[in-house]
């Protein structure tokens, strides 16, 4: 079993907050919009990292963290990319591979809106964590923690680290 943290759009934005949620899991997954690599680099000091570049991510971002990532992890299979969509809406650059390859679990982050939504076309669970930083529209930061263990997604909660003022 695994214990993982899900989360977005920090924006160049960590603090002891989150870093607390982190020294709680085993792993720690970030779905773009990462800023400055301050925020990944002290993530990975603490526990292993997987992420994807976003939209607003420079070329040291985009060097070192692929557009999408595709793992398989306690018998699931996850795909996550910055900017995806969701169910009956995914972006056209995912639509067809999704139709054709799903994964248990889509994640994808971009909106700064948290949703968890069940695809039952293709069969998977669409996560989005919302977005963990200060920077954006959203009012609350967001964040998802959840277990994998033998091909199950267990234990899914929504963390709200209080407003982003």
């Amino acid at each position: 079993m695994k214990k993982i943290l899900l989360l977005s759009d920090t924006h160049s934005f960590i603090d002891a907050q989150i870093l607390k949620f982190v020294k709680q899991v085993d792993e720690v997954w970030h779905v773009g919009d990462i800023g400055d690599l301050n925020v990944t680099d002290t993530i990975k000091k603490l526990k292993p990292l997987r992420a994807v570049y976003g939209n607003i991510d420079d070329k040291d971002a985009r060097a070192e963290f692929p557009l999408d990532n595709k793992f398989e992890l306690e018998n699931v299979t996850v795909w996550m990319t910055h900017i995806g969509g969701y169910p009956n809406k995914y972006y056209k650059r995912i639509k067809d591979e999704i139709q054709l390859n799903p994964p248990k679990i889509f994640i994808s982050g971009h909106s700064h809106i948290l949703k968890v939504q069940f695809d039952k076309k293709l069969n998977l669970l669409h996560l989005n964590p919302g977005a963990a930083g200060k920077h954006g529209f959203h009012k609350i930061r967001t964040m998802l923690r959840f277990s994998l263990d033998s091909g199950e997604i267990k234990n899914l909660e929504i963390i709200e680290l209080g407003s982003r003022g």
